[in-house]
């Protein structure tokens, strides 16, 4: 699938890379646009062939959030009354539920301007690299709006409570490198560099055991929600099912032997 709002590429087997495609709007947000985004990661989420997915936006941004042009907030909720509003605007935040709870790792290649709702795309995946050049901004307070897409949640988990509340409330923007000192990126490369370097990440996670990697997000994710108790079971139940597949037997044999393992699970 792919429109010309957002493209759809595969750059590596196992790989589904997510472009954002407004690059003179700063990759903005429209109901046009969140549409084709919806259907989009709705679409690599259900391919069992991908394994990973590359979020990042064609031109100078990565997105900007919503489009003020269009109005408060891009006027993404469209018209009245609330209730209707409140239904659309929650249907496009599946966008963020997606990059969070899809059973592949959700990467974002951070090219450009990083703010509001996309900063809270940014929050929703698993791991995030940004270039030297890149600016974020929480951006909600200035535009008059409280935060939608995740970010509130996500962003204290990220870098937390203290910082993400200092962001959100003074509405103080933040560059690449103070991303990288507080966590909330995992490296900062050169703006030529960075989508060679998320691919290489791309592929290397595209060559790890499949299952592991879903049973590893789902403990992580599980974590932000349920007691300790309740995540020593749920960690024990899926590392002895892992223990027991072929797969683990494979990596074994592989590492004796000093090969490269074949994996069974897709």
């Amino acid at each position: 699938m792919s429109s010309d709002l957002v493209l759809l590429s595969h750059p590596a087997s196992g790989v589904a890379q997510v472009t954002l495609n407004r690059p003179d709007a700063m990759n903005t947000m429209t109901p046009e646009f969140l549409v084709a985004a919806l259907e989009t990661l709705e679409a690599v989420a259900d391919d069992t062939s991908v394994r990973v997915v590359i979020l990042t936006g064609a031109g100078r941004a990565f997105c900007a959030g919503g489009d003020l042009k269009r109005g408060p907030g891009g006027d993404v909720s469209g018209e009245p009354p609330l209730a209707s509003q409140t239904r659309r605007l929650r249907t496009y935040m599946c966008t963020s539920q997606l990059l969070r709870e899809m059973p592949k790792i959700t990467i974002a290649a951070i090219n450009g301007a990083c703010a509001g709702a996309g900063l809270s795309w940014a929050c929703a995946t698993d791991l995030r690299y940004a270039s030297s050049n890149v600016r974020f901004a929480t951006a909600f307070r200035n535009a008059a709006l409280s935060g939608d897409f995740g970010g509130t949640w996500l962003l204290p988990r990220i870098i937390g409570a203290g910082r993400a509340r200092d962001f959100y409330l003074n509405s103080k923007p933040f560059d690449a490198q103070r991303a990288l000192e507080i966590g909330f990126v995992s490296a900062v490369t050169e703006p030529d560099t960075l989508m060679t370097t998320v691919l290489d990440v791309a592929v290397d996670l595209a060559a790890a055991a499949p299952e592991a990697l879903r049973a590893i997000k789902r403990n992580l994710n599980d974590a932000d929600e349920i007691s300790f108790a309740d995540a020593l079971d749920r960690e024990a139940q899926r590392h002895s099912a892992l223990a027991a597949s072929p797969d683990a037997t494979e990596a074994a044999a592989a590492f004796t032997q000093k090969r490269p393992p074949l994996w069974s699970t897709t």
